[in-house]
């Protein structure tokens, strides 16, 4: 029990620091890590992620706010819909086999993150005006429905979309995101507690982890150049998309 707990903390404070600095929810650090570290299922993994990020972006999201990096009239009509897109989406994951979800989130990560430094190419943004409302919709319903079957925060989805269609800045991207993912994840995590995915011996634990992870990992990110932070961000989805494709191809 003491191992499982010192494992969960370790877990949580790597996952903090990597949502933090890229406006994540670190469920891409502590999904694969509870379930090769401590054993638990695939979506145990996730519920249990969920429930951590839900602090990873409460604690992270602090030092963006506090530097003026949060867009709060967009992130509240983003947060809504990806409520309903997270608690949708956690009802329906014990029903879709994780070996899907890893290779079609795999994908999507791989192309967002080729794509995002060259947002320069990209014109989207300058289509915004007339369709901020439905794009904001669709963005956040997509990023709610990632986090719930995934057990992750959204912002893979999310932080590119604010860059490349509504022209945010990096770090105002990232910190929208962070703020976005707070009531999702927690909507999300509901709905998992009640399928018990939820593995009440970890959470608390992981959740230490995250709060101080994630505050460290803000304060980072504030640090950094605009451009840098957009290319170290870049890296992390491609990273991460690719470690999704592999083990979506090893599990079959």
């Amino acid at each position: 029990m003491a191992r499982m707990a010192w494992r969960g903390l370790l877990i949580g404070v790597a996952a903090g620091v990597f949502g933090g600095v890229g406006g994540l929810g670190g469920g891409v650090v502590m999904v694969p890590l509870l379930g090769a570290w401590l054993g638990l299922s695939q979506h145990r993994a996730h519920g249990t992620s969920l429930v951590a990020v839900v602090l990873t972006g409460s604690v992270g999201v602090i030092p963006y706010a506090l530097g003026g990096a949060v867009a709060l009239r967009l992130a509240l009509g983003l947060a809504l819909a990806s409520i309903v897109g997270s608690s949708l989406a956690a009802g329906l994951s014990p029903r879709v086999p994780a070996r899907a979800l890893r290779r079609v989130f795999g994908i999507l990560v791989i192309v967002t993150g080729l794509s995002l430094p060259f947002d320069a190419l990209v014109p989207a943004h300058t289509l915004v005006a007339g369709w901020a409302l439905p794009l904001g919709l669709g963005t956040g319903l997509l990023a709610g429905a990632v986090s719930g079957l995934l057990g992750v925060g959204g912002g893979a989805v999310m932080v590119p979309l604010l860059v490349l269609l509504f022209g945010f800045g990096q770090h105002l991207a990232q910190g929208t995101s962070l703020a976005v993912m707070v009531p999702a994840a927690l909507a999300g995590s509901l709905q998992h507690l009640r399928h018990g995915h939820v593995d009440v011996r970890v959470a608390p634990a992981l959740a230490m982890g995250v709060a101080g992870g994630a505050y460290l990992g803000g304060r980072m990110a504030l640090a950094l150049p605009n451009d840098t932070l957009r290319w170290v961000f870049a890296v992390l989805l491609v990273t991460t998309g690719v470690r999704y494709a592999l083990t979506s191809r090893a599990a079959r």
